[in-house]
Formats: structure tokens, sequence, C-alpha cells
């Protein structure tokens, strides 16, 4: 009964309120859109680490390292199952977890991603998470303590991948959009 006075309406109740203006389509957040940059860009940086790796250990692997600007940098195979430098050569399963749960939590934070630069971001994080995590559980010696191919060598500094660079150009523009106060909704805030 109060469904059918609510529809139809009495005469002893006030009208409803004025419905506030719907929002433009330019307004209105672009959820879809947003994930499909997150996806995109995941997939392109996965794809660009995981076609590199490939040309790495086939054409570079068991070779002489090759020079690209001088001794400054050079492009040599290495495998690392560690972290950068390669520290924590006992934990690769752990990395591998860690890696996990990056990639499940950006997963589940795409739900809510309304910003473009967020979705560039967590798109760098995850396709980086990914192409070092595809390492870990396809090479060798085994499933979950695969030793990651690392290639780009600048002198005195750690040998690595694109995946890396990925993630590392990731985790810059988290922290410059947090520090700008943007929220991966689209809000921004004030701290």
């Amino acid at each position: 009964m109060a469904e059918a006075e609510r529809i139809i309406g009495t005469p002893d109740t006030p009208e409803p309120a004025a419905a506030e203006p719907e929002q433009s389509d330019a307004e209105r957040p672009r959820g879809k859109r947003r994930i499909a940059v997150l996806f995109g860009v995941a997939a392109f940086a996965y794809a660009l680490d995981l076609i590199s790796k490939m040309i790495v250990v086939a054409k570079l692997e068991h070779h002489p390292p090759i020079e690209i600007i001088g001794d400054w940098l050079k492009f040599e195979a290495i495998r690392n199952a560690g972290a950068a430098f390669g520290f924590g050569e006992a934990f690769t399963v752990i990395f591998t977890v860690i890696a996990a749960a990056v990639i499940v939590v950006i997963a589940r934070l795409a739900r809510k991603l309304y910003s473009l630069p967020w979705a560039i971001a967590l798109g760098l994080l995850l396709g980086g998470a990914l192409g070092n995590l595809t390492d870990r559980i396809f090479r060798s010696p085994g499933v979950f303590e695969g030793a990651v191919v690392d290639f780009i060598a600048p002198k005195h500094f750690a040998v690595f991948n694109l995946a890396d660079s990925a993630i590392v150009c990731g985790g810059i523009l988290i922290v410059l959009l947090s520090f700008r106060g943007l929220d991966p909704d689209g809000t921004v805030h004030k701290d």
C-alpha cells in the first residue's frame, strides 16, 4: 500500500522535492574506461617485458655483453633469483608471493578506479609484477623458485629488466599522485 501511495501520491502528502539535475556524461565518472586503461597499460608493459626477455634468452644469454653506450650501459643477460642487486636469493618464494599479492590488490582496487593517472600507475605496477611473476613461475630452477631474466646493466648499478622499470615508474607515479592528494577514485583531498 505504501508503495502505491508513493507512486501515485496522495493529496495530503507534499510533492517530492525536485530531483537534482542529472550529471552530464562529461562529469560522470567513467570507471570502465579507467579499468580498460589499467589493463591496457598492464598488457603493454607485460608484453614488452616478455618479448624483451625472449629475445635476451635467445640471442644474448651465454654470449658476451653488448655495449650500448660505451661501458656506461650494456645489455648483459643474467638470471636473478633474488631482488634488486641480487639480495635475498634464498627468498625467491617470498618474492613470488609478494608479486601475486600485488596483483590481487591491484585487481581489487580496479573496481573503484576512476582516475586516469592512477590507472596508468597501477597498470605499470601490474604489468611489471606479472612480468617478473611469470619468470618466477616458469623459469628454472622450478615453479615459484624461478630466476628472473635481467639484462639492462648500467655502470655501477643493479642489472634490471623492463618489468623492474615499469614497477619503479609506477611506484614513483603513485608517490607523486599521493603527494598531490589525488585518490584512485578520482577525488582530491587536501591533507
